[in-house]
């Protein structure tokens, strides 16, 4: 590649041919929100951004088809040379978060997020991390440790969340907890030496993924509320702008996820055989653990009594709320079970985390 690019572009350059799966791959890693796809002549050929790919997800595409068939193909692009107010302007004039920037021969030379230019905060969320669970699937590791600060290299997985929060812009941390509250309220505090404002409220018996969160003050606008063995990179503002873009009461962070079907699978009309598929792979959407609510899914959590996330969304959907699916295409890794623990780590130690 000429060394005269911006590094930038050794990262988000990526030809239309490459599968989606390694797009999302790709764009994890370069933590861009989007990518550049060209020609080996480095003329721009399409943009694919992360909400092409949640849409695709959305819609079961299969991973393995080219990124380049759910690409932006014809995308708005700047002539070099351009300064960042220009740029903002050409962004903010067609609502786009990301600008390829080409020579007069079409040639890509720079490409400009609009994050780099604007920080873009998500206001006055909040979060709260659920972090009461046993971990009973852990032990014999959370005999005398919870949960959440068990260690994630050399860091307890607790820490690395609410550093990530940090990052989003978000202050305002709750911790709901149970088991082994000392070791939590004792490693943070007032959360002042982790640049966050925390605060505590323990469960005198265990209420559930959204019982604890009628413990906590009304919360006064949107909130997210993760579980605190999720080990992810999700944006939390993409998230929050999703949430509000589909006026949405309650969002859930959904994951695909593909099973393999141990045996030939038949479908019948009647006694007839009409098909035959050997160890077909079906692919599901599944909760990932973290969610963002209105203060008004908070109203329908009853107090002092167990109440899970799914009795809530169940509840809202009946009256006919709107809840929506928000595809994470970032690392994520529930922590849960001990092969997840050492993946987790392993995964930190080879830099995919």
């Amino acid at each position: 590649m000429d060394h005269e690019r911006p590094e930038i572009l050794e990262a988000v350059v990526a030809p239309p041919e490459l599968s989606i799966a390694d797009a999302i791959s790709q764009l994890d890693v370069a933590g861009t929100g989007g990518l550049v796809l060209c020609r080996p002549d480095w003329q721009v050929a399409g943009l694919l951004t992360d909400g092409d790919l949640r849409r695709a997800v959305l819609r079961k595409v299969s991973l393995a088809d080219p990124c380049g068939s759910i690409a932006t193909r014809d995308p708005v692009v700047a002539r070099a040379p351009i300064g960042p107010a220009e740029a903002l302007q050409v962004m903010l004039q067609h609502d786009i978060n990301h600008l390829p920037v080409v020579d007069e021969a079409g040639v890509l030379v720079d490409f400009l997020l609009r994050k780099n230019i604007v920080v873009d905060v998500p206001g006055d969320l909040s979060a709260v991390v659920m972090a009461g669970g046993f971990g009973k699937r852990l032990m014999p590791l959370t005999e005398t440790v919870p949960k959440p600060m068990l260690p994630v290299g050399e860091r307890p997985l607790l820490e690395r969340t609410i550093d990530q929060l940090r990052g989003a812009g978000i202050h305002e941390v709750h911790l709901t907890t149970h088991y082994l509250p000392d070791g939590i309220v004792g490693h943070f505090g007032d959360g002042e030496a982790f640049g966050v404002h925390i605060s505590y409220a323990t469960e005198d018996e265990p209420l559930g993924t959204a019982g604890g969160l009628r413990l906590l003050p009304r919360p006064n606008g949107p909130f997210l509320v993760i579980n605190g063995d999720i080990l992810t990179r999700v944006s939390y503002q993409q998230m929050l702008r999703f949430h509000q873009k589909h006026a949405a009461t309650l969002t859930v962070g959904i994951r695909a996820h593909e099973v393999e079907v141990p045996f030939g699978v038949v479908e019948c009309d009647d006694v007839r055989v009409m098909d035959l598929t050997e160890k077909p792979r079906i692919r599901l959407l599944v909760n990932a653990g973290i969610y963002l609510l209105e203060p008004g899914a908070w109203d329908a959590i009853p107090a002092g009594r167990r109440f899970d996330m799914t009795d809530l969304i169940q509840h809202l959907l009946g009256e006919g709320q709107v809840v929506v699916g928000f595809p994470i295409i970032e690392y994520w890794q529930d922590v849960g079970r001990h092969e997840d623990y050492r993946r987790a780590q392993e995964d930190l130690r080879d830099g995919r985390y």
